[in-house]
């Protein structure tokens, strides 16, 4: 082999992918078609699930400082991440190139291998390992691996290669986007129409706006390059009225609102995460973040199979879990499309969703959908309110120092928390330590209405998602270490 794992593509999902492999000890090749990284940026946020994912990681800093606020939207419906209590953050006007340059560091300080200038051509399943043929600037290679992921976007040669069903909807409209360089822009929101289509601005700092525009009517038209500046600064005038042409544009593209989804993200030893699993409109941002999650998802499973401890059918569970979030995802998209897209006919539903989230139940039920906040797995055993969903942040007060249920995660390992110095439950899951961390600590304050009151002991998987608590869970402990860490040592 030469690698356990060979990842094609180096953007967000790839490069988080390659991280989380590195943290459990696999061997990991990253191949990327172009030679460095091209600056263009379509993410430019982190939602409050990612910010999270990230500082369970201790990614956070790497980025400096962040521009944080609780604003969200549904579909231009603007929506407070402050309903669902304190510390549910989105980051903003983070160029998706810096989140590559630091995803990129992260994962070559943990030794992964990240190999620009090779391009994907073909791959055959082996049954018990991958043969990839790649170009690079002297020639084709073959390259073995047990695993081959396909991070490469939403047209990936891997899922292609593979035959990977890929249903879905067509795009029906384009929209074209612009990062530009010295235009006096003034801020619109989605929610801001104009006759015969729609455009939103934002503020990117330093000097630099995007624009994306949308015409109704305006047919998908399907491009081998980029649109001319031209393009969208004659759509621009005739939407807005003002000109743009003499701004200086720093990246210029075009997409469409299709919507699609792979009926499997796993054939055999082949695995798809990010865009190549799923593409839609990019509304709120939703697309990037998904697909760093999926390979969050993904990169323990996959570590515990590699090194023996976890049986195969553990990465069933990826595609159980991720589908689902994907098939979600399709559907919020395709609602928030047809509210940014459409015309003077959408007006009174956006109207009534307005009404609607002044409810504080519809409020944080959209809130939470806008920051991946609402995703709960089905982690078996039921009772425990949190079962299955993502541990929220708790300040704890260990035996040397004060530490956090995030922080606690840093090492990307499972994590079984003793919050009553119980050792009797530190002693049932000994036989696991090789994979998990047995942590004691006191809750620095736990609200007695909240869903760690009365809690004494918490697993988290290496995601960050509840596995286990007690008292509350159906299932035992050694059943629920066992499903997710495989049998004991």
């Amino acid at each position: 082999m030469d690698a356990s794992v060979i990842v094609v593509g180096a953007g967000p999902s790839g490069l988080m992918l390659a991280g989380e492999l590195r943290l459990a000890g696999i061997d990991v090749i990253v191949l990327e078609r172009l030679p460095g990284r091209t600056g263009e940026s379509r993410g430019i946020g982190f939602t409050a699930r990612t910010m999270e994912v990230f500082d369970q990681r201790g990614l956070l800093p790497r980025f400096g400082d962040l521009e944080t606020g609780t604003f969200a939207h549904f579909g231009g419906v603007p929506l407070d991440l402050g309903v669902l209590g304190p510390g549910h953050l989105a980051a903003r006007n983070i160029p998706q190139s810096t989140t590559e340059t630091v995803l990129e560091a992260w994962a070559r300080d943990l030794g992964a291998d990240i190999r620009r200038g090779r391009e994907f051509l073909s791959l055959k399943d082996l049954g018990d390992s991958v043969e990839v043929r790649v170009r690079g600037a002297s020639g084709e290679r073959v390259l073995h691996s047990r695993y081959l992921v396909g991070c490469d976007g939403g047209r990936s040669g891997v899922r292609r290669a593979a035959g990977f069903d890929f249903p879905g909807t067509a795009a029906t409209t384009e929209l074209l986007l612009a990062d530009i360089r010295g235009a006096d822009i003034e801020q619109r929101m989605i929610s801001d129409r104009v006759s015969g289509g729609m455009v939103m601005t934002a503020d990117l700092g330093n000097g630099i706006h995007r624009i994306i525009i949308s015409e109704h009517g305006a047919p998908p038209r399907r491009r081998t390059e980029p649109p001319a500046f031209t393009e969208v600064a004659d759509a621009w005038k005739r939407l807005t009225g003002g000109d743009i042409s003499h701004a200086e544009p720093v990246w210029v593209s075009a997409f469409g609102d299709a919507a699609r989804q792979v009926t499997e993200y796993r054939r055999g030893r082949v695995i798809l995460a990010g865009d190549s699993a799923h593409v839609h409109l990019p509304a709120g941002g939703q697309g990037m973040n998904t697909s760093i999650q999926d390979s969050v998802n993904l990169g323990w499973k996959l570590a515990a199979v590699l090194r023996g401890t976890a049986p195969a059918e553990l990465l069933d569970t990826y595609h159980a879990e991720r589908h689902e979030v994907g098939r979600r995802l399709l559907l919020n998209t395709r609602a928030q499309s047809l509210l940014i897209l459409g015309g003077d006919e959408v007006q009174p539903l956006r109207g009534i969703l307005a009404e609607l989230t002044a409810y504080e139940d519809v409020a944080r039920h959209l809130a939470a959908k806008a920051g991946g906040l609402d995703i709960r797995y089905d982690v078996g055993g039921g009772g425990h309110p949190l079962l299955g969903l993502r541990m929220p942040r708790l300040e704890l007060d260990g035996p040397v120092r004060p530490t956090s249920s995030t922080a606690l995660l840093r090492a990307g390992r499972g994590v079984l928390l003793d919050l009553e110095d119980n050792a009797h439950l530190r002693r049932r899951a000994a036989a696991w330590s090789d994979r998990i961390d047995i942590v004691t600590a006191r809750p620095a304050t736990v609200p007695e209405d909240g869903p760690l009151a009365d809690t004494g002991g918490v697993l988290l998987r290496p995601d960050g998602h509840v596995a286990w608590a007690a008292p509350g869970s159906h299932h035992d402990l050694h059943t629920a270490l066992t499903r997710w860490f495989g049998p004991a040592r």
